[in-house]
C-alpha cells in the first residue's frame, strides 16, 4: 500500500517546472478569486418591506468581503443604514459551525458567512437572524437587537404572525415565544438515527428541499419531518490534515440501498400529540414538497415514487392525517423537479397553479380545488422557467422564461379568471438573466428586478408597477479589470443538430491564427453552461488570454429544449452526451476558422468532470487531454435520488450503469488525464478519484492527481488561484507542445 501511495505521489508532479506567470496575468486571477467572479459586494437575499417603503437586505462592506450584515434602504431617497453587524455580536470572535450547519451550508452551496439568512415579520418592524446557532431579533426603526434562548439552533422560521420562532436542535423541533422568550420542546425521541424538523440529504441535495417543518398559516400548529435512517449505509470523512479529529458522520443512501424513512406530523404550537399524514410511503416514499401558506388553501404535499416517474399530488387533513389525491404526474423517463414545481393556490384557495412538462415542455396548467384541471396558463412555446409571484390584487402573475434558453427574461400575465386569454407581456429586454420577487398586496406594486446581464451589468432595483425602474439597491462590488470577449451562438453539428455553444477569445485574439482549444463542460441533467451572463466566462477569459480559445456547448440531456431534449440520456449518462459535444465541437470549427481540432483539451467539475475523464478515455481522436475535477467514478457510489432517477436501480438496469462507470474504460486511457478532488468533499466523495487512480495504476496508466483539501465547493481564494494554475500548467504542458498524433 506505501509503495502504491508514494507512487501516485510522484505521479501528482509535474513533469518539467511551469513557466513563471505573468504578475499581470497572476493578479486579474487573483482578483477574479478574491472576489469571487465579482459577486462580492452586491445585495443578497433583498426583501421589500410590506408597504413597499424599504428594501432589507445583507451585503458585504467590500467586494471582497464575504462577511454578511444586514442593511436597510429607504426606496425614497436611497438613505442606507446598516441595521446590525456579526461584530457587534461576536467582537473579535470568530462565528463556530456545527456540522449540521456546515452541511445544510454545503448542500445550499452557500459559503459566504455571517449572517447568511434573515427573515421579516408580518408588520416588517422585526428581522430575524442567526450566527454560529444563536438566533437574534432586531428592531428596525432604532436597530436594537435581542439574543433569544438556547444555542446550537439550525433552520429557524418565523412564523406567519411573527410572534414565535421554529428551530431545530438536536435533531428535535422547538418553539420560542419572541415576547415572552420561552422556549417550547415539541418533538421527543430523536437519536442517532431518528431526526426531527430537517430535511434528509437527498432532499437537500437533488429535491431542492431545505426545510424540515412548516408553520401552519394560523401559526398555531407546526408540520414537521421525522426521519428514521435506519438501514441506511453510513460514510465517515476524515480530514487528512487532522488525523486527530474523529471522523464526520453521514448518512448517505447509494443507489439500490435502503433510503432513509420519512413521515409528516402535525403537532399544536403548544405541544401534544403529533397527527401523522397518511399515504402509501411504501409506494411513494419521497417526500418532495410540503406548502401550507393560504388559510383558505388545504395542506399539501407533493410525493414520488422511488425511480421518480410517478408523483402524487395530495391534500392532507391536518386534523385526521387523511389525504385525497389532486393530481398524478407520470413520465416514462423521468419526473423533473424544478425548485419551483409546487402548487401555488389562488383566488381564496378555489384552485391552484401547477408547473408540469406533460404536454412536453414546461406550461403552467390551472386546476380547481379537486384537482381537476382547468385550462392552461402559458403556451406550450413560452419557455416557462419559473412563477415568480401572484398579485391577485392587480390580477397578475410573475413569470419568468422566455424563447431563448440562454437568457431568462421577466414577464407578467393578466390572470383575470381567464388564464391564458392574454399571452406573457415582456417586462425586461436586456439580454441576460432576470428575475423578479413581487412585494405584498400593500407595496404599492413594487417589485425588486435582479439582473446579470451579457454586458457585464450586474444589480437589484426596485422597479413600480408600470416596470420602471424606481432606485437601484446600492453595491460596493469592484469593477472587472478586463471584460471577457465572449460569444453567444448557435452551432449546427454533423449530425444536423443545433446546439447552444460560446467562445472566449484571447483578448490579443489574431485572426488567421490557430489557436488550441479548451471544452469547458458540463454537459448533465439540470445545468445549463451556455447562459447570457457574463460572470459565468470570467475564469474562461483567464484561461483565453494565455492563448486558447475556450468553448462550452449544451447538448441533449441538458434543460431549455423540451423534454425529449432531456430525456435523450436515460439509462445512459456518457454516449449521447459525449457524442453531442464531439458533433458541437467539430461544427464550432467548421464555423471559427482558428479552433486547432489536433490540440483540444477537456475539463469540468462535478459531473464536468466525470464527462472529462471519460471523453478522454474515450475519444483520444479528439482530446489530447482532460482535467477530471472531482468527477462521479463509479454512479454505485453516488446517491440514490440523483442516479436512480437517470439510470433507473443498478439490480433492474446493471448496464446503465456499467456503461455508465469510468472504470469500464478505465484501461483504455491513452491522453494526459489530471484528477482534482477535495479530500473532504461529502457530495462526490474522494473515494471517486482514488477508485479511479486505482484502476489507472493496476492497468499500467500514467496519470496526475492533485489532492485538495476541502470539499465540492472550491471557495477559498488562494485554493482557488494554486487550483486553476496547476490546471493551466497541465494545458501549457500538453496543448502548446507540437500535436501527437492519437493512438491507433
Amino acid at each position: 500500500m506505501l509503495s502504491r501511495l508514494v507512487l501516485l505521489a510522484a505521479l501528482a508532479l509535474p513533469a518539467a517546472a511551469p513557466a513563471a506567470e505573468d504578475p499581470a496575468a497572476l493578479q486579474w486571477f487573483r482578483d477574479l478569486a478574491e472576489t469571487r467572479n465579482y459577486s462580492l459586494g452586491h445585495p443578497v437575499s433583498p426583501r421589500l418591506t410590506p408597504d413597499g417603503a424599504h428594501v432589507v437586505f445583507l451585503r458585504g462592506n467590500s467586494g471582497r468581503d464575504p462577511v454578511l450584515r444586514l442593511y436597510e434602504m429607504s426606496v425614497a431617497d436611497g438613505k442606507l443604514r446598516e441595521l446590525l453587524t456579526p461584530e457587534q455580536i461576536l467582537a473579535s470572535a470568530e462565528e463556530k459551525l456545527s456540522p449540521e450547519e456546515k452541511s445544510r451550508r454545503e448542500r445550499q452551496r452557500q459559503s459566504l458567512r455571517g449572517f447568511t439568512a434573515f427573515e421579516l415579520t408580518k408588520d416588517g418592524a422585526r428581522a430575524l437572524v442567526s450566527l454560529g446557532g444563536k438566533l437574534y431579533v432586531v428592531a428596525r426603526a432604532d436597530g436594537k437587537f435581542a439574543e433569544l434562548p438556547g444555542a446550537g439552533w439550525i433552520a429557524p422560521q418565523l412564523s406567519p404572525d411573527g410572534k414565535f420562532v421554529g428551530a431545530v436542535r438536536g435533531n428535535e423541533l422547538y418553539v420560542i415565544d419572541l415576547e415572552t422568550k420561552a422556549e417550547k420542546q415539541l418533538t421527543n425521541g430523536a437519536n442517532d438515527v431518528i431526526h426531527h424538523g430537517v430535511a434528509e440529504f437527498v432532499a437537500q441535495e437533488e429535491m431542492h428541499r431545505f426545510d424540515g417543518f412548516w408553520w401552519s398559516p394560523g401559526s398555531d400548529s407546526l408540520t414537521y419531518q421525522e426521519t428514521d435512517h435506519t438501514g441506511v449505509e453510513v460514510r465517515w470523512i476524515a480530514d487528512p490534515l487532522h488525523p486527530e479529529a474523529a471522523p464526520l458522520k453521514q448518512f448517505y443512501p447509494r443507489p439500490g440501498t435502503p433510503n432513509a424513512t420519512v413521515r409528516l406530523g402535525v403537532i399544536a404550537r403548544s405541544g401534544g400529540e403529533t397527527c401523522w399524514i397518511e399515504w402509501d410511503r411504501e409506494k411513494f416514499p419521497y417526500l418532495a414538497r410540503v406548502e401550507w401558506k393560504e388559510a383558505k388553501a388545504p395542506l399539501t404535499i407533493y410525493v414520488l415514487d422511488r425511480v421518480q416517474q410517478t408523483g402524487l399530488l395530495l391534500a392532507a387533513d391536518p386534523a385526521t392525517g387523511k389525504t385525497r389525491e389532486l393530481l398524478r404526474e407520470t413520465d416514462a423517463a423521468w419526473l423533473n423537479l424544478e425548485r419551483t414545481t409546487k402548487p401555488t393556490w389562488i383566488a381564496e384557495g378555489s384552485g391552484f397553479l401547477w408547473p408540469t412538462e406533460r404536454d412536453g415542455a414546461w406550461r403552467l396548467a390551472r386546476h380547481d380545488r379537486d384537482g381537476k384541471f382547468q385550462d392552461w396558463v402559458t403556451p406550450r412555446e413560452f419557455g416557462l422557467s419559473t412563477l415568480a409571484g401572484t398579485d391577485e390584487r392587480r390580477g397578475l402573475l410573475w413569470l419568468t422564461g422566455g424563447a431563448d434558453p440562454r437568457e431568462t427574461q421577466v414577464h407578467t400575465l393578466r390572470f383575470a379568471g381567464k388564464p391564458g386569454a392574454d399571452a406573457p407581456a415582456r417586462v425586461t429586454t436586456d439580454r441576460g438573466l432576470h428575475e423578479a420577487v413581487p412585494g405584498g398586496k400593500d407595496s404599492n406594486g413594487r417589485w425588486l428586478h435582479r439582473f446579470d446581464l451579457l454586458d457585464g451589468r450586474v444589480g437589484w432595483e426596485v422597479c413600480d408597477a408600470d416596470g420602471k425602474t424606481v432606485r437601484g439597491l446600492p453595491s460596493v462590488a469592484e469593477t472587472p479589470r478586463a471584460i471577457p470577449k465572449v460569444e453567444l451562438l448557435r452551432v449546427r453539428g454533423e449530425s444536423g443538430r443545433e446546439y447552444d455553444a460560446s467562445i472566449v477569445r484571447p483578448r490579443d485574439f489574431q485572426a488567421g491564427r490557430k489557436y488550441p482549444v479548451i471544452l469547458d463542460v458540463y454537459a448533465g441533467p439540470g445545468h445549463k453552461q451556455v447562459q447570457a451572463r457574463l460572470r459565468n466566462f470570467f475564469p474562461a477569459q483567464w484561461y483565453a488570454d494565455h492563448g486558447y480559445v475556450v468553448v462550452s456547448f449544451d447538448g441533449r440531456g441538458t434543460p431549455g429544449h423540451g423534454r425529449d431534449w432531456e430525456r435523450a440520456i436515460r439509462g445512459n449518462f456518457i454516449d449521447v452526451a459525449l457524442g453531442d459535444q464531439v458533433d458541437a465541437l467539430r461544427g464550432l470549427a467548421r464555423q471559427t476558422l482558428e479552433m486547432d481540432m489536433t490540440r483540444v483539451a477537456t475539463t469540468g467539475w462535478s459531473f464536468g468532470g466525470y464527462f472529462s475523464a471519460m471523453a478522454t478515455i474515450r475519444r483520444p481522436d479528439v482530446f489530447a487531454c482532460g482535467v477530471a475535477g472531482a468527477p462521479v467514478v463509479t454512479w454505485e457510489n453516488y446517491d440514490t435520488t440523483y442516479t436512480e432517477r437517470y439510470l433507473g436501480l443498478p439490480q433492474d438496469q446493471p448496464e446503465a450503469y456499467r456503461v455508465s462507470s469510468v472504470l469500464t474504460y478505465a484501461d483504455q486511457l491513452s491522453r494526459p488525464l489530471l484528477l482534482v478532488h477535495g479530500a473532504t468533499d461529502d457530495n462526490v466523495y474522494f473515494q471517486h478519484s482514488v477508485q479511479l487512480a486505482d484502476a489507472l495504476y493496476r492497468a499500467g496508466k500514467p496519470f496526475e492527481f492533485l489532492p485538495l483539501l476541502g470539499t465540492h465547493m472550491v471557495s477559498d481564494p488562494l485554493t482557488r488561484l494554486r487550483r486553476d494554475g496547476r490546471v493551466l500548467e497541465f494545458f501549457e504542458r500538453h496543448l502548446k507542445a507540437p500535436a501527437v498524433p492519437p493512438p491507433k
